[in-house]
C-alpha cells in the first residue's frame, strides 16, 4: 500500500517539510533507505545518515535542526521514535489483517468461533473450544478441547494449546509456544519414578506476549497463571503452578521452577534460574545468568550472581574476586619468605 507524506503527517499529527505528495510503500532504517521508503531519526548518533539517506520520507523530532540540505521530505513530530513505533503497529495490523476459514483446517462441531476470526490451513480446534472475535489462528496451530481464546489474540504457526487452558484477549503467542503440557511431577518409587498426574490448567490474562519456543506447564492442581501485561521472551520454561504478576518482563532462556510466585513489574534478565516454591517481591530486577534460590522480600531489589544477592554487594565482591590470583600469589610469597626467615 502507498501513502503520501501528507497522509502520514496527518496520521501522526506532524508537520511536513518538503514534498507533501511524495509516496512511500515500505519502511526502512535510515542508513538503508531507498526511494519509496519511510524511515525515522531518533538517535543523534545516526544524524549523519539523514544527509545521505535514499529514503523518501524521514520522521524527525520537532527540535531537529539540519546543518545542511536534506535529500528527503521531513515529518516533524514531538517524539520520532514513538511516532515510528505507532506506524509499525499500524503496518503490522495491515499485514496481519487475515479473516476467514482456510480449507484443510478442522473445527469441532461443538466449538464456538466468533466473528472475523482467521483459521489457517491444518489448524485444529477441539471440542468445546471458544475462539473470540477477531482472533487469528495460523496454520498448524493446535487448540485443544475446552480451550478459551480471547478477542483479537494471535496464535502464530505451530502453537499448541492443551485442553482446558485459557488465553486472554489481545495476546500474541509466537511460533511453537506450548501452553499446558504436563508439569514435571514424579514421585520416587521403589526402583523408578512414578508420574504424578497433572490435572490443572494454564490461565493467561489479557495483553500478554509470549516468544517463540517458550513452554508454560499446566498446574498439578489449580492453575499456572500469567497475569495481564506480562511479556515473555523466546525459549523460556515456566513450570507448574507458577504465578507471574502483572507487567513483569522475562528475557530469553530463563527457567522458573514449580510453584514460585513472581510479583508485578519485575524485570528478569536472560538465562536466570529460579528455584521452586519461593516468592519474589514486586519490582524486583534480576541480572542475566543469576540464580535465585530463596525468597526475595524487599520490593524493588536488584540482584545479581549465583546465588543472587544485592547487586551493589555483588559488584564489590567481584572486584575482590578478580584479584584472587594476585592475592594468592602474594600469600605464597609471604609464606616462602616466612619459611626462609624461620630457617
Amino acid at each position: 500500500m502507498e501513502f503520501s507524506a501528507k497522509q502520514i503527517g496527518e496520521l501522526l499529527q506532524g508537520v511536513v517539510e518538503g514534498d507533501a505528495q511524495v509516496k512511500v510503500s515500505t519502511l526502512s532504517r535510515i542508513e538503508d533507505g531507498q526511494a519509496g521508503s519511510l524511515s525515522f531519526l531518533a538517535n543523534p548518533k545516526y544524524t549523519d545518515f539523514i544527509y545521505t539517506t535514499g529514503a523518501s520520507v524521514v520522521i524527525v523530532g520537532k527540535d531537529f535542526a539540519p546543518e545542511r540540505a536534506v535529500p528527503c521530505t521531513l515529518i516533524r513530530v514531538p517524539d520520532a521514535y514513538a511516532a515510528f513505533a505507532r506506524l509499525l503497529e499500524l503496518y503490522n495490523q495491515i499485514v496481519r489483517d487475515k479473516k476467514g476459514i482456510e480449507p484443510g483446517s478442522y473445527i469441532s462441531e461443538t466449538a464456538s468461533v466468533g466473528d472475523d476470526v482467521y483459521v489457517g490451513s491444518s489448524a485444529y480446534i477441539g471440542k468445546g473450544a471458544k475462539i473470540g472475535k477477531g482472533a487469528k489462528i495460523y496454520p498448524q496451530v493446535y487448540v485443544g478441547d475446552n480451550v478459551q481464546i480471547g478477542e483479537n489474540t494471535t496464535l502464530f504457526p505451530g502453537v499448541k494449546i492443551y485442553s482446558d487452558c485459557s488465553i486472554g484477549s489481545h495476546c500474541t503467542l509466537h511460533s511453537n509456544v506450548v501452553i499446558g503440557a504436563d508439569g514435571f511431577g514424579f514421585a520416587p518409587s521403589t526402583d523408578n519414578y512414578k508420574k504424578v498426574p497433572q490435572i490443572g490448567n494454564v490461565i493467561i490474562e489479557d495483553h500478554v506476549e509470549i516468544g517463540a519456543g517458550t513452554t508454560i506447564d499446566r498446574a498439578t492442581l489449580g492453575s499456572t497463571i500469567i497475569r495481564k501485561g506480562v511479556k515473555i521472551d523466546n525459549l523460556i520454561q515456566i513450570a507448574h503452578n507458577v504465578e507471574i504478576g502483572e507487567n513483569t518482563v522475562i528475557a530469553a532462556q530463563t527457567g522458573i521452577a514449580g510453584s514460585t510466585k513472581i510479583g508485578k513489574n519485575c524485570m528478569i534478565g536472560g538465562q536466570v534460574g529460579i528455584v521452586g516454591h519461593i516468592s519474589i517481591a514486586d519490582g524486583t530486577k534480576i541480572a542475566a545468568q543469576s540464580g535465585v534460590g530463596a525468597d526475595v522480600k524487599e520490593q524493588g531489589a536488584i540482584l545479581q550472581g549465583s546465588p543472587a544477592f544485592a547487586i551493589g554487594d555483588y559488584r564489590r565482591t567481584y572486584v575482590v574476586f578478580k584479584k584472587l590470583p594476585e592475592l594468592d600469589k602474594r600469600l605464597l610469597d609471604l609464606e616462602k619468605k616466612a619459611a626462609q626467615e624461620n630457617n
